[in-house]
């Protein structure tokens, strides 16, 4: 899967796949496209364990909705905020299978637009309520009595001695959970957290339920899926943030959750096909979830390829400093890492500390003057940084001027280069213009 954030990465990616006959591999999805794809019926109706879950699908909205929090910090008494945001995605949700027995954005958008505000607002649901949210509680609880009903008969007829006990029954016991929170929880929220909560939940909707999103990533005719990357389809997201801002990264950020699962959910005894994630300006599609992820995605066979100008760019979109300790622990999932010429000193100071110091032998000369002039010399040995931070300002960085070599120095956990004992190694190598120098 490829993520974008500049308009030309798109055709870029179609003169790889050209140069390599993977043409037909590729997938684009982008506006006018011929691609479609339903990320909650993916999610809802997935094969395996754990499809149809409330759980995952809520973790999927999370994660857009978190991701767009990111750059702004944690917010006071986020905890409660959080809670709050957890009980009105789980039972929205829950709603919505319950009166449809499917799930789909514009329900989910209807109920959010049409919550009761306060607990003067509650309609009952009735076949004649006026009130959209009414009428949706009321298609819940003709579905969930008639398949409580179904049960009821095949349970008789399964167990001609015994009673159906309607209280145990799973469904009724669903909508009497999503029953009580909207008819009195949620109405009796203040005004503020209400509005906080809303504004969350519903200003993701109202990204999603727009085009050109919505038929891309919220289809009622969806062609293909993140699945089809077992079969070596390559996805690419022609929906680069430099032209459709904050609705672009946030459609890639849920295709990238979404993929990461899929991947991460596959038997690799059975498809072994090795699959790769890559984002260039890599800072924009972080997520709450990267770095469990990344810890292990290379048992699922995943090669994530991250490109970015300096380590203050991803402090800038988890959090700030606040964000520190994720951004390093983000850093120490990825396994190798290249550095070329840079100008930020945190970023070279890092890259220096990881490369790690090695032992030189220092010459030292003496004189002094007691009673006569003597001189003396000698070696030590000492430690010394590989490569100092400042030394990363003078790396060549390619064109005419360096005959077209760019410096880089790259550095692998767990596996020393050749017959070195050192994990770190400087290269350098020749930039190809037309194809032909």
């Amino acid at each position: 899967m490829v993520l974008t954030v500049k308009p030309d990465e798109k055709n870029t990616w179609v003169e790889y796949c050209t140069q390599t006959n993977r043409l037909d591999d590729l997938i684009i999805l982008e506006k006018d496209g011929e691609y479609h794809f339903d990320f909650l019926d993916y999610e809802y109706n997935r094969s395996g364990d754990g499809s149809g879950i409330t759980d995952n699908i809520v973790n999927v909205l999370k994660t857009v909705i978190h991701a767009g929090k990111s750059e702004q910090g944690q917010m006071a008494n986020e905890g409660f905020w959080e809670d709050a945001l957890d009980m009105l995605l789980f039972n929205v949700v829950d709603l919505c299978v319950l009166a449809h027995g499917k799930l789909k954005i514009d329900d989910l958008y209807i109920a959010v637009q049409n919550l009761p505000k306060s607990k003067s607002d509650v309609v009952l649901p009735t076949s004649d309520a006026d009130d959209p949210f009414a009428q949706l509680l009321y298609q819940a609880k003709l579905n969930v009595a008639r398949q409580a009903e179904q049960r009821k008969q095949i349970f008789k007829k399964n167990n001609p001695d015994k009673s159906f006990d309607v209280k145990s029954d799973k469904g009724l016991a669903s909508f009497k959970k999503v029953m009580h929170y909207f008819m009195s929880d949620f109405p009796g929220l203040s005004d503020k957290t209400r509005s906080v909560v809303e504004h969350s939940f519903f200003g993701l909707l109202f990204r999603l339920i727009r085009e050109p999103i919505k038929s891309l990533i919220c289809s009622s005719t969806p062609n293909f899926s993140p699945d089809d990357c077992f079969n070596g389809k390559i996805i690419l997201i022609n929906l680069p943030i430099k032209q459709f801002d904050k609705v672009g990264r946030d459609a890639q950020i849920l295709f990238k959750y979404v993929w990461q699962r899929a991947m991460e959910r596959r038997t690799t005894n059975n498809n072994k096909m090795p699959v790769f994630l890559w984002a260039d300006e890599a800072q924009n599609f972080l997520h709450e979830h990267d770095i469990d992820y990344q810890a292990t995605a290379r048992s699922s066979k995943v090669c994530t390829v991250y490109l970015t100008q300096n380590l203050p760019n991803y402090f800038a979109h988890l959090g700030g400093r606040s964000g520190e300790f994720q951004v390093k622990s983000f850093l120490g999932t990825m396994g190798t890492k290249i550095f070329h010429a840079n100008a930020d000193m945190e970023t070279n100071k890092y890259a220096s500390d990881l490369i790690g110091q090695q032992e030189i032998w220092k010459e030292n000369k003496g004189s002094q003057f007691v009673g006569g002039f003597t001189m003396s010399e000698g070696t030590s040995q000492d430690r010394d940084f590989v490569i100092h931070p400042e030394d990363f300002t003078a790396m060549r960085t390619g064109g005419p001027i360096n005959k077209y070599l760019v410096d880089a120095r790259i550095h692998r956990q767990g596996m020393p280069w050749f017959s070195t004992t050192r994990n770190d190694r400087k290269i350098s190598f020749k930039q190809f213009i037309n194809n032909n120098k």
